[in-house]
């Protein structure tokens, strides 16, 4: 079972803003929100109203729960069966499982980058809902079938968090919680921002590109076994900036 953690549950949560930012998810965003409040968007870009921002917050809240609902559920689902294939294999499991996952996750950033194209693994396949959904709970609801169909669209970001969930077992939970950290805190702070949406969708294209090469660079790490390593350096340097402020 490879280690490392402290480098991977920052990267998880990196994940989870980066599938955010995407550009099919922060194009819709605006009108995800006027659905689940009922509200129209220059409505809601009115942050002046006590009572808009108090009822945009609640709605944001429940719709997040029910998004993470979905991911946490499946993190929790790839972590039992990486602890089912681990059972199963003998000797150097943890060290395949390593390298299965380092090789997944330089394919997908490949993908997010934008140098390899499966248009199939960027689209979305969001549940259409007519009805506008029915307080509170409703928009909870709402979350689930969106992270549903949202799966897809987010592919190969979630897919290699989950991979390395199935691959570290003990930390997969805390992965998939970090990766749902990172989508939900860009999803608050934007939803009392709306006019930062569109500044951000002007850089959604590098954004990813960026992601991608830093996906590839991890699975590399991930593969050759220096992940380890990389946390060990980096937990020292913290440990000795902390020492000499003291100091």
């Amino acid at each position: 079972m490879f280690e490392g953690a402290d480098v991977t549950i920052w990267i998880a949560l990196a994940a989870g803003v980066l599938s955010f930012l995407s550009p099919c998810t922060l194009p819709i965003f605006p009108a995800y929100l006027s659905y689940i409040t009922g509200m129209s968007v220059k409505e809601l870009q009115d942050q002046s109203d006590a009572r808009v921002r108090t009822k945009l917050l609640l709605h944001s809240v429940f719709f997040l729960i029910g998004v993470s609902m979905v991911f946490i559920s499946l993190g929790i689902g790839v972590s039992l069966l990486g602890q089912w294939i681990q059972g199963m294999l003998t000797g150097q499991s943890g060290v395949f499982l390593q390298r299965i996952a380092g090789i997944f996750i330089v394919v997908m950033g490949l993908f997010i980058a934008g140098w390899l194209q499966w248009k199939g693994l960027m689209k979305e396949k969001r549940f259409q809902i007519k009805n506008k959904p029915l307080g509170y709970i409703g928009t909870t609801f709402v979350g689930i079938g969106f992270a549903a169909g949202w799966t897809p669209c987010i592919g190969p970001i979630f897919a290699s968090i989950l991979v390395i969930a199935a691959s570290n077992p003990t930390q997969g939970a805390i992965y998939t919680i970090m990766y749902v950290i990172g989508f939900a805190v860009p999803f608050i702070v934007l939803a009392f921002f709306l006019g930062s949406t569109r500044w951000l969708l002007k850089y959604s294209q590098p954004i990813m590109k960026a992601g991608g090469i830093i996906m590839i660079l991890m699975g590399v790490l991930l593969y050759t076994g220096q992940l380890t390593r990389l946390s060990t350096m980096l937990l020292q340097l913290v440990q000795d900036t902390w020492l000499s402020n003291l100091g």
